[in-house]
């Protein structure tokens, strides 16, 4: 049903309530995700603090060099750079408008982030099974939920990444949608970068003497 408002000459003309068109402040969404990412930071870095704060305190238990197993994690970082290199090359194709080439790149950036995750559940319950759980000693429970914490933002992305996937599908290559695509490629080279911290400080510093 259409509204009127009648003018002082009597004349009717038809009431606006919105803005035809794209009316998205430009950029708004990208520098509101950097904003969500500095918050991001500062949950890791504490979380990294704790963690150089109660690495060495094993409580009797065992120790980094003796739990953890550099092969199997330098497998697990390799699936997810290369998921972020990737990522890169749907990014490059959705600037071209070829939906096609991207979501390919976006299926294999998706089973290389499902690799990491299957890898690191592997990790996990290996470590419990030999009795190296979140509850035996500090050092373990600041590295499951540093980790922890890592593997569920992966999680997330993985999750994220399907929607967009359905999205695209339905509605292609809209401003919308490629705003979503750029807001997850940063989450995505966020989690790589941080990944790297925790393969550094965690890992390779963790079977130091």
């Amino acid at each position: 049903m259409s509204e009127t408002t009648m003018t002082m000459s009597g004349a009717s003309e038809p009431l606006k309530f919105h803005l035809e068109g794209e009316h998205h402040v430009e950029n708004g969404t990208l520098l509101g995700f950097w904003l969500y990412l500095m918050s991001d930071c500062l949950i890791f870095a504490c979380l990294f603090a704790a963690y150089g704060v109660l690495g060495r305190d094993y409580a009797g238990g065992p120790s980094a060099a003796q739990v953890l197993e550099l092969p199997v994690v330098a497998l697990n970082t390799t699936l997810l750079l290369f998921s972020s290199i990737t990522y890169g090359f749907a990014v490059l194709e959705m600037q071209q408008n070829r939906r096609g080439p991207m979501m390919a790149w976006l299926v294999v950036t998706g089973l290389l982030g499902a690799g990491f995750i299957a890898l690191e559940l592997t990790e996990f319950s290996h470590l419990i099974a030999i009795g190296a759980g979140p509850q035996r000693s500090a050092f373990l429970t600041s590295f499951f939920t540093l980790v922890g914490t890592h593997g569920l933002h992966v999680t997330c992305g993985l999750i994220w990444l399907v929607v967009l996937m359905v999205q695209v599908s339905k509605k292609g290559l809209i401003p919308a949608n490629k705003r979503r695509l750029m807001c997850l490629s940063m989450f995505w080279h966020f989690l790589d970068v941080v990944w790297v911290g925790v393969f550094s400080f965690v890992y390779l510093m963790g079977v130091l003497p």
